[in-house]
């Protein structure tokens, strides 16, 4: 079932050139529309990089006050949600490497969503996991393994796996081709896997 989001994201999308020119006209009531758009969206992938709350929010209000600083240099080459999440990945990286080493990464919500094999479904699936998907002890057993997970996996595997982006728009994101992109997602896949096994998870 549609959401009210989903309308807004719609609409937004649909506006193609029309938008561009508003947004970098620096129109007020076509840069709200983008923020209600996706401000949802952008604060799940930020929480689902491991940013505690208040930061995740830190970052997503970051990224669109970056947005709206730039709006006049839109091009409109992109979709506008590939150039938030642009912004956004940047200041992720950014709020990531200012933690401190041993400070913990927050659980992500929801990031498991499929089984995974290299080709996007799990080889041996965790039976929790499939079991009890939105239970906490899960939730927090994901976070921990991904918590020294580089930025740039963390972010390929949330855009792919809790966003369901798609590769072009993904590649577009993280400045990678897609080659890259599928080891990135190999080698977090996997590293989940392992370290979910570890812990006595494994099915």
């Amino acid at each position: 079932m549609a959401t009210a989001e989903d309308s807004d994201s719609m609409t937004v999308q649909t506006e193609g050139a029309e938008l561009t020119a508003r947004i970098r006209a620096g129109e007020r009531e076509a840069l709200q529309a983008v923020v209600h758009a996706y401000m949802s969206q952008l604060l799940r992938a930020a929480r689902g990089a491991g940013l505690s709350p208040d930061r995740a929010e830190d970052v997503t209000q970051a990224t669109f006050a970056t947005f709206i600083e730039v709006a006049p240099r839109f091009e409109g080459r992109s979709h506008v949600r590939t150039f938030l999440f642009g912004i956004l990945y940047k200041k992720i990286a950014e709020a990531r490497r200012d933690l401190k080493r041993n400070q913990r990464f927050d659980a992500i919500d929801d990031v498991v969503e499929q089984r995974f094999k290299t080709d996007g479904s799990w080889q041996r699936p965790p039976r929790p996991i499939d079991l009890q998907l939105h239970d906490a002890e899960i939730r927090d057993a994901i976070g921990d393994c991904l918590e020294h997970v580089s930025t740039q996996k963390r972010m390929a595997f949330v855009l792919r796996e809790v966003e369901g982006l798609a590769t072009e728009e993904i590649c577009k994101i993280l400045e990678v081709t897609r080659t890259n992109l599928g080891v990135l997602l190999y080698r977090v896949r996997n590293h989940l896997r392992e370290c979910l096994e570890a812990k006595g998870m494994g099915g």
